[in-house]
């Protein structure tokens, strides 16, 4: 039994400050997953290569994420305790963000491709530093009460982030910017794009830098008092412990962990072939173009991006219900719902030839996105040890990074193999993956533990 000190309610301004640089961080992942694969494209990669170029995410995630994690869980400074690492992951990411669009100008030094692929796997790598602590942070500072508001506020604000970033190309072009390269220049990404990744850098590092100040973590003494733990001791065990203990830590998981992985494995592997595939499959599907410079190809990229905004509004929106949801009805009904609907999506992707019908399917994704960034991380909070928060949702990244590696690796054979190339096959999969994963939803225990109050 526990004698903690109850973590004290929070206003919902606090609540949204935790999470506002969560905005910025998705901004920027908005407009990489929409647009990168079209960069790289122009840079000169295949197709069917492409989701090789996006392992760089799951692998970066199951290496940082951990290490980061575990990090954050004992560091304490000025800035607080996870804030220094979402600070220093948003100022590379913001430096990647500027440079990948641009990368033919560096040609002298290595060829376009190559950098452009350097600076994906720098953006990843830095996105993998910020999420983490931020999901950390608000497990540490919301109470058992707020946790499910907690997360869907968090899920508000990135599906907010989501919605500008998708959409910016479209809006940038609709302005008058160029959504063509200049290929006689030797020009190989649109001003549209460029103009976009500048915006979405210094949109990522002012959001952070909004909740870094305007968040004051507990300090080491409140945090222990609030959680039961004597920090010291569970450092100089860690200082000690060294591998053995982070073996030990692994292995002693909560159950739950293990039964939210079939979630996320079709989760993840569902939004990874949308992520990658997307464009050239509404490319070849509704323009009916496989030309990655031409006019139609940049055309049906933007489209992707709205499409993409319209399912991070969906989501945006969903977020504010769940909270509603989840009390009328319970966590698991709206989880395993919001999967159903966004399988459906995506499999009717495939018999829509209208490019503005493709927006209905959207409203699904988003519901599914929406519970997926908030669902797995509440459950699992409540099973957590409070000491060891940041270690154990980095290791939970294994459940999001390794299905994305798997998708990676056998994407485009899947596509060749099965849908003869089109990679319209791809999201159609997805969506049956995702109505799987709803079903998996039922093996998870959403319980509190029985030691807390």
């Amino acid at each position: 039994m526990s004698n903690k000190t109850p973590k004290p309610d929070l206003s919902f301004w606090q609540i949204w400050n935790l999470s506002f640089g969560f905005l910025g961080v998705q901004f920027g992942f908005a407009l990489q997953n929409g647009n990168v694969s079209r960069i790289l494209q122009a840079l000169g990669a295949d197709v069917h290569h492409l989701g090789y170029f996006w392992l760089a995410a799951p692998i970066a995630g199951i290496i940082i994420q951990p290490i980061i994690g575990g990090a954050s869980d004992f560091t304490w400074n000025r800035l607080g305790r996870r804030i220094p690492y979402i600070v220093g992951g948003a100022i590379m990411a913001t430096l990647a963000m500027f440079l990948m669009p641009n990368s033919e100008v560096f040609v002298a030094f290595l060829p376009p491709m190559i950098f452009g692929a350097i600076m994906l796997l720098i953006m990843d790598a830095s996105f993998n530093i910020t999420f983490q602590p931020f999901r950390a942070l608000v497990g540490d500072m919301v109470n058992d009460k707020q946790r499910d508001l907690g997360y869907s506020v968090q899920s508000f604000l990135i599906n907010t982030g989501a919605v500008i970033g998708s959409a910016l190309p479209f809006i940038l072009t609709a302005w008058g910017v160029s959504n063509e390269p200049d290929t006689a220049a030797g020009q190989k990404v649109a001003d549209s794009t460029v103009w976009s990744f500048y915006i979405g850098g210094a949109t990522l590092i002012l959001t952070v830098i909004w909740t870094a100040m305007r968040t004051k973590e507990y300090p080491p003494k409140e945090y222990a008092e609030y959680n039961n733990v004597d920090l010291e001791a569970k450092a100089q065990k860690e200082d000690k412990g060294g591998i053995r203990e982070f073996m030990d830590t692994l292995l002693g998981s909560p159950k739950v962990m293990i039964q939210l992985a079939a979630v996320q494995l079709c989760s993840w592997v569902a939004l990874y072939f949308m992520w990658v595939y997307s464009t050239p499959a509404i490319a070849q599907h509704i323009w009916d173009t496989t030309d990655t410079t031409s006019k139609a190809y940049n055309e049906a990229g933007d489209w992707v991006g709205i499409m993409f905004a319209a399912y991070s509004l969906a989501a945006a929106l969903f977020s504010i219900a769940m909270p509603i949801l989840i009390k009328t009805l319970n966590r698991k009904a709206v989880y395993s719902g919001a999967l159903i609907c966004g399988g459906i999506g995506l499999v009717s992707i495939s018999y829509i030839q209208d490019q503005y019908m493709l927006l209905i399917p959207m409203i699904g994704v988003g519901m599914a996105w929406a519970a997926i960034l908030a669902m797995p991380f509440s459950i699992l909070a409540e099973n957590l040890p409070a000491e060891k928060m940041g270690l154990y949702m980095g290791i939970f990244n294994v459940t999001i990074a390794g299905p994305q590696i798997f998708a990676g690796l056998f994407g485009g054979s899947i596509a060749t193999s099965f849908f003869d190339g089109n990679t319209v096959g791809l999201l159609t999969f997805a969506g049956v993956l995702l109505i799987i994963g709803s079903f998996c939803v039922g093996l998870v225990s959403d319980k509190k533990p029985s030691t807390e109050e």
